[in-house]
């Protein structure tokens, strides 16, 4: 395999990790916890893995271990680090136990089902630290949900001698994870589930998980691109970009890259829903900016735009679930239709309110919502390609202005979309080191017995030798929630408070930034040279952690 500079140097670095992880280790018990709503609910669908304390590590007297075999599930979407969660995991079984093996289930939770794997030698392992990507055993989709796959899996689990399986993923896989510890609990199959916090989107965090692994990774390299937007916007003067961001169900990674490079417009989504906000009034949020930067003489400006926007706008929800039930009943006399007709027939067919607003679109955004659906009949969101529905609107809107004689200027859009591009970089410093110690302490868990957790690493705004190691019950983050017309318990999705220090930090800076060219050029992630350059974590964070 041919290998890079960089990916040659990076082999060599050594993941930090917290002073409590470098010796032999001891687990101290803390409260009792209770999920974060419907605790009735919740505790009577997880009797065995509900209520259970907080766990934190310190350092403790040495112990031998036996040996123990140990599964790993990689879980979702990519995200930056998550070879180093393996790595760290693998580690931490040879230290507890030189004999104790790793087993990679292939493509995702589907591997377990199948019985798909490989055994992850030292070898292998040490062609991927540091990498990106998660191409070492694969990820997928697959939903583990059934008490038919919950036994498949038992069948390969008993076969290699596994005692514990380590799922990392986000809050869906997560949520599969405590599903199956609490299966394996009440069958009293001894098998232990641990699960580990990914999600570049940011939306997988509390008060005992800081920030989900790949968000710090992802949001660099976005802020690197949307800087050299920035100069390149700033030295032709001639173009508004308009870049949607990965964050279909949270406005984290907007918010974050916002702060990074002070753009002239971040739309918010939880805000625009808060406010109840059409969108007309986005729409003209974004045009009087316009306007406002062309009277001082610049045409030009950065516009950053989350992936979900669409569907926190009250409105345009209402519109999408009217659309969703009506060509759910009226598939066939749909298709039926004309193309070019098709457009008359919906604005004829739905309600006054939603029918302007559909008339309202542009032609491309109108089709979209009408044709693309998913396997389950509904409008498939994120093939929307927002920058370019709010681009054309804005120029519709500032045309009527110039001849009102309330705009004096040019607009001359592009647009980007800045997705996968974030999703498997090489890890940053922080999520390198972070990665490292989740897996670390994913290890230490099961050496300790225990199941149904997340591995948790707290004050990782410190040096990292101070960061808490620990575990949090998967139960402490559940809720109930609507899916697919029943109830289900999951995880609690962190969307972005507006009463957050992140985004006041934002609020009380972004009207100077509308109309000053105030932008900032992060630059490439940097992995050698001062440690307040290479091991800076988010500001997301630092704000919230105050520090």
């Amino acid at each position: 395999m041919t290998k890079s500079a960089l990916q040659i140097a990076r082999a060599a670095y050594q993941p930090k990790l917290p002073k409590a992880l470098k010796g032999s280790v001891k687990a101290v018990e803390g409260a009792a916890t209770q999920s974060v709503a419907d605790q009735e609910a919740i505790k009577q669908l997880f009797p065995n893995t509900y209520g259970m304390p907080l766990i934190t590590f310190e350092e403790g007297a040495a112990v031998q271990l036996p040996a123990m075999n140990v599964g790993v599930i990689l879980s979702g979407g990519q995200a930056p680090g998550g070879h180093n969660v393996i790595s760290g995991l693998f580690d931490g079984l040879k230290a507890l136990n030189k004999e104790s093996r790793l087993f990679g289930f292939i493509l995702g939770p589907g591997g377990l089902v199948d019985h798909n794997y490989m055994e992850l030698t030292a070898d292998i392992i040490d062609e991927y630290r540091n990498t990106g990507g998660f191409d070492i055993i694969g990820s997928g989709r697959t939903k583990l949900e059934s008490t038919a796959q919950f036994d498949k899996g038992l069948e390969i689990i008993d076969q290699l001698g596994i005692k514990a399986l380590v799922i990392i993923g986000g809050d869906d896989s997560n949520t599969n994870a405590c599903v199956l510890a609490e299966y394996y609990a009440a069958k009293k199959t001894g098998v232990q589930v641990i699960g580990c916090p990914k999600t570049i989107d940011g939306d997988l965090k509390n008060e005992m998980i800081e920030t989900s692994f790949g968000f710090d990774t992802a949001c660099k390299v976005y802020s690197e691109v949307i800087g050299n937007i920035q100069r390149d916007c700033n030295s032709a003067r001639k173009y508004w970009h308009f870049v949607k961001l990965m964050g279909r169900s949270a406005s984290h990674i907007a918010l974050e890259c916002a702060l990074q490079v002070q753009p002239n417009v971040c739309i918010v989504s939880e805000e625009v829903e808060e406010k109840n906000m059409s969108l007309d009034d986005v729409v003209t949020y974004i045009a009087q900016v316009v306007a406002n930067r062309a009277a001082e003489g610049n045409n030009f400006g950065t516009v950053l735009i989350p992936e979900g926007l669409v569907e926190f706008i009250p409105a345009m929800k209402r519109l999408i679930a009217e659309l969703n039930d009506f060509l759910a009943h009226n598939a066939e006399e749909f298709a039926q239709i004309k193309k070019s007709h098709q457009r008359d027939y919906i604005i004829r067919k739905l309600s006054a309110e939603n029918s302007a607003i559909y008339a309202s679109l542009p032609e491309g955004v109108a089709r979209q919502l009408t044709l693309d659906r998913d396997p389950h009949g509904n409008v498939q969101v994120s093939l929307i390609e927002t920058e370019k529905l709010l681009s054309e609107m804005v120029a519709a809107k500032l045309a009527v202005w110039k001849e009102e004689g309330k705009f004096d200027g040019k607009f001359a859009a592009q647009h980007h979309f800045f997705g996968y591009e974030g999703r498997c970089a090489a890890p940053s410093n922080y999520d390198a080191d972070y990665c490292y110690s989740l897996g670390y302490t994913a290890s230490m868990l099961i050496a300790n017995g225990k199941t149904g957790y997340m591995s948790s690493v707290r004050n990782t705004t410190a040096p990292a030798s101070e960061w808490i190691a620990g575990g949090v019950p998967i139960t402490m983050m559940m809720n109930m929630e609507r899916r697919h017309g029943e109830m289900k318990p999951v995880i609690q999705k962190a969307l972005v408070k507006l009463d957050g220090a992140p985004f006041k930090a934002f609020a009380a800076q972004r009207d100077r930034w509308a109309l000053t060219t105030d932008y900032v050029y992060p630059g490439p992630i940097q992995y050698f040279g001062p440690t307040e350059v290479c091991d800076q974590p988010t500001k997301t964070l630092q704000l919230e952690q105050a520090k």
